[in-house]
C-alpha cells in the first residue's frame, strides 16, 4: 500500500513538471513575434531618400535638403525681394539642379542651377555631361554667385518676362512657365519642382517675404492663357510632329519659334504656331 501512495506522489509530481515545460516553452514562442513586430514598424520612415535628377543624379536625406535650405533660404528671400522670383522656386530649382549641394557640377563648379555658357558668357567654365557629352557649364567662385547669376538669367531673358505677370506666390504657375520657356527639356520638371515645393513646405518663404503668416498657405494656380490664331495648346497624345501636320508647318520651325531643342513637348505647353 506504502509503495502504492510513493508510485501515485512520484507520477504527480513527474505531470506538473512536464506541465511547467510546456508553458515556459510556450511563453518564450511567442517573444520572437514581438521582436519581429518592432523591427517591421521602426522599418516605416516617413522621410524617404530623396532621389534628384537634373544635371547631376544623386540621392540625398531628408536631412541633406533640410540642411541645404536652411544655407540658402535666406539669399533665395532676398533674391524674391530684389528680382520678383519666388524663393520657392529658387529653393526648389537649387535643390534640384545640384542634388542639394551634393551633385558633381555643383561640387566643381559652384552651379547650383545647372546654366550652362551659352552665347556671350565669359566667365570661368567647365565642362560636364548632360543632355550631350561634355556641355560647357558657367563656374562660380562662391554659391551666392550662382544664386545672383540665376536671377539674372530670368530677368534679362525675354522669354521668361511672362512668368512675371504671375502672382508672387504662384509656384505652380512658375514651375510650368520654367519648363515652357524651356529652362529644362524634362517634361516631369515642374512636377518635381512643386513635389520639392510642397514635400519641404518651401511656399512658407514666399508667404514670410509677402508678409504672410505661416500657417496662411495661399496658392494660386497660372492664370489661362488666351488662345489666339496663332497659338496652340498641346493636349494628350499630341507630337511635335502631328501639330505641324495640323497646322501646316515644319518640325524645324515648330521648334525655333518655340525655343524647344529636342521633341518633348507637356500637355498643357502653349505653343506659337504663326
Amino acid at each position: 500500500m506504502k509503495f502504492k501512495i510513493a508510485l501515485i506522489i512520484v507520477c504527480t509530481l513527474f505531470l506538473v513538471s512536464c506541465g511547467s515545460q510546456r508553458k515556459v516553452r510556450t511563453t518564450s514562442s511567442k517573444k520572437p513575434v514581438k521582436r519581429t513586430s518592432s523591427i517591421v514598424k521602426n522599418k516605416i520612415n516617413k522621410n524617404e531618400d530623396e532621389k534628384l535628377e537634373a544635371t547631376s543624379f544623386v540621392v540625398v536625406s531628408f536631412e541633406n535638403v533640410e540642411e541645404y535650405i536652411s544655407w540658402f533660404k535666406n539669399t533665395a528671400i532676398s533674391n524674391m525681394i530684389n528680382y520678383k522670383i519666388p524663393a520657392s522656386i529658387t529653393l526648389a530649382q537649387g535643390i534640384l539642379e545640384s542634388g542639394a549641394g551634393k551633385g558633381e557640377l555643383c561640387k566643381k563648379a559652384n552651379n547650383h542651377f545647372g546654366i550652362k555658357c551659352h552665347v556671350g558668357w565669359e566667365g570661368p567654365s567647365v565642362h560636364h555631361d548632360d543632355d550631350a557629352s561634355q556641355e560647357c557649364f558657367r563656374k562660380y567662385n562662391h554659391p551666392a554667385e550662382s544664386y545672383r547669376d540665376h536671377s539674372l538669367f530670368l530677368t534679362t531673358r525675354s522669354r521668361y518676362n511672362f512668368l512675371f505677370d504671375l502672382r508672387a506666390n504662384d509656384y505652380k504657375g512658375w514651375a510650368q512657365g520654367l519648363k515652357d520657356a524651356g529652362y529644362a527639356t524634362d517634361p516631369k520638371y515642374p512636377t518635381k519642382l512643386i513635389s520639392i515645393i510642397e514635400r519641404y513646405q518651401l511656399y512658407r518663404f514666399d508667404n514670410e517675404t509677402l508678409g504672410l503668416s505661416n500657417e496662411e498657405v495661399v496658392v494660386y494656380e497660372a492664370p489661362k492663357k488666351a488662345i489666339s490664331n496663332s497659338e496652340y495648346e498641346v493636349t494628350k497624345g499630341d507630337t511635335l510632329y502631328s501639330i505641324s501636320r495640323k497646322h501646316n508647318i515644319s518640325i524645324e520651325d515648330l521648334k525655333n519659334k518655340n525655343n524647344i531643342s529636342d521633341n518633348a513637348i507637356s500637355v498643357g505647353q502653349i505653343l506659337k504656331i504663326k
